[in-house]
């Protein structure tokens, strides 16, 4: 059970946001299914859980295995998951959102979901004086040719869960071992590397939920 940190004061009566801190993957992917299934039901309003998990690679649902070159020379697990997208990592130094969005609320449409969820990390980028931006047919928030953010959602009944991925400073050697997102061409990158220099997490959480306020209205 994930105890509720609650690390972000309520940013009004409509959104709760949980700083849940080093979980695991598959723990708090059972908290987003329990989660998605109350909002449905409406027992429970829009939340933001904010996570850095355990070293893992997920699949998503048109994931290739192909694109799991190896994983036992990393000693970290590989999980099948009900999202969409790609093969991609998840480990620490990387902060992970997954929103709990009734879109009945915003707009029914997953297209401007997803560009509003790249929209919220292009700002934050932005506060840090990273120039990032989107790139035409693919999913994700980039700098030049190398991808930042992953994205990767499921809806169901207009209720969101899964989400975004955002290299602040993660070991990068770990994409080493899958094709990212099934892309052969471009790299991967993070935030400490094109700055050069260490970042605050806790900064990078303020930002991003400032923005994701921003961005849904809240």
């Amino acid at each position: 059970m994930i105890r509720d940190t609650e690390f972000f004061p309520e940013i009004d009566s409509r959104l709760k946001v949980m700083d849940l801190g080093m979980s695991s993957y598959e723990t708090v992917w059972g908290l987003q299914k329990e989660l998605q299934a109350r909002r449905i039901s409406g027992k429970i309003g829009d939340h933001l859980l904010l996570v850095e998990h355990e070293p893992v690679y997920t699949l998503g649902k048109i994931s290739h295995k192909s694109h799991l070159l190896r994983s036992n020379d990393y000693g970290i697990s590989v999980i099948q998951t009900d999202r969409g997208g790609d093969i991609t990592f998840h480990g620490p130094g990387q902060l992970v959102g997954y929103p709990i969005l009734d879109l009945h609320r915003y707009h029914r449409s997953v297209s401007w979901y997803m560009r509003s969820l790249e929209k919220i990390i292009i700002d934050v980028l932005s506060d840090f004086k990273i120039n990032a931006d989107r790139k035409k047919g693919l999913t994700g928030v980039w700098i030049q040719d190398e991808k930042v953010a992953a994205l990767g959602v499921r809806i169901s009944r207009w209720v969101t869960m899964h989400g975004f991925a955002l290299n602040v400073d993660p070991d990068l050697s770990f994409y080493e071992g899958i094709i990212p997102c099934g892309i052969r061409d471009f790299g991967v990158t993070s935030m400490a590397t094109l700055l050069g220099h260490d970042i605050d997490m806790v900064a990078v959480k303020k930002a991003l939920v400032n923005h994701f306020k921003t961005i849904f209205n809240f």
